[in-house]
């Protein structure tokens, strides 16, 4: 289906001298924490990648067995390996949302459906069709930054039905709430690259019941999992690294509040409630007042090339008061 671009993402927005507001990953760098134990792992990199701390890592932080983990090459691949391993009847993405579960559905051949949730409700979840066998869902959701509350995920399954849920920013929500990792008949995507700023490393996992996790292990490539991703994979789950990514959500929240505030005095709109590290706004002639922004040195992220949206929609990432406080200087320029 060509009505939309599936693969556009943020990094297409970005250039040289700009100021990033188009891509979702919080941090500029790693900590210098992770990039010692990165550079430690050097010496190793003759050897073949071995996942099995990293799934063990996985499985103590989430309390799960190894059974139901299976580490891989950014919650990205998982999209793939769902889509290569499954033989759904009837697939549905919920959108507006992260566009490569559709897009790597279609690249399998499935018929994908789509339900489009709406504004009006703060892009609330609606019925799915009660014959979907296979539906993706976001939460916290990219574009809408809407946290979907678990109980509604969970009215979601239905005996023979696989959700996917994808958390990728969920820990940039404080507490993790509304977290469905480890229900029946779920598959929860994780993401390492969003809050510790190694989206060039490619680190994520999958939690799912073991039949799931077998299947697409069955047809995940050999040493998908980069030596550098796996030692990232041990560092991140290890209590201290959660600790300081709760320390991150927490500052991202109240970021995320202030940019939030300065939207409202410039009188733009933000559509739904939103949680995540990212905000989603409507305004008219959206599509230029992104190119005039980029003329005054900020990239932000164009929302049309998500289904459901149109070029009402910009996406914008929350960054620290400073360049909060230059961009909202130059939107209220611009506008």
């Amino acid at each position: 289906m060509a009505d939309y671009d599936l693969g556009h993402h943020g990094d297409r927005e970005v250039g040289e001298g700009l100021v990033d507001l188009a891509v979702n990953v919080r941090l500029p760098v790693p900590p210098a924490w992770l990039r010692a134990e990165l550079a430690a792992a050097l010496d190793d990199l003759a050897a073949y990648p071995d996942v099995t701390a990293a799934t063990e890592a996985v499985a103590s932080r989430h309390s799960l067995p190894v059974s139901r983990v299976l580490v891989t090459s950014g919650a990205a691949e998982a999209f793939t390996l769902l889509a290569t391993a499954l033989r759904p009847a009837h697939a549905v993405v919920v959108h507006p949302q992260f566009t490569e579960p559709e897009a790597a559905l279609r690249a399998a051949g499935h018929p994908v459906d789509r339900v489009v949730l709406t504004p009006d409700d703060g892009f609330r979840l609606s019925e799915i069709p009660d014959d979907a066998d296979l539906v993706f869902v976001g939460n916290p959701t990219n574009p809408t930054s809407v946290l979907h509350p678990a109980a509604d995920l969970l009215a979601l399954g239905r005996p023979g039905r696989l959700v996917v849920v994808d958390e990728a920013f969920l820990d940039a929500v404080p507490g993790e709430t509304e977290s469905v990792a480890g229900q029946p008949g779920f598959a929860v995507l994780r993401s390492l690259t969003k809050t510790w700023g190694i989206a060039g490393l490619r680190a994520g996992y999958v939690l799912a019941e073991e039949s799931v996790v077998d299947t697409l292990r069955s047809v995940q490539p050999p040493w998908s999992v980069s030596s550098l991703a796996a030692v990232a994979v041990v560092a991140c789950c290890r209590p201290e690294a959660l600790e300081e990514a709760e320390k991150l959500a927490v500052a991202a929240e109240s970021d995320r509040e202030y940019l939030v505030s300065g939207l409202a005095s410039l009188g733009v709109e933000v559509p739904g409630e939103p949680r995540g590290p990212f905000v989603l706004v409507r305004l008219p002639g959206a599509d230029g007042v992104r190119e005039r922004l980029r003329d005054k040195g900020y990239a932000v992220r164009r929302g049309d090339t998500f289904p459901g949206l149109d070029a009402r929609y910009l996406r914008i990432a929350v960054r620290d008061r400073e360049t909060v406080d230059g961009f909202l200087a130059a939107l209220a320029s611009t506008l």
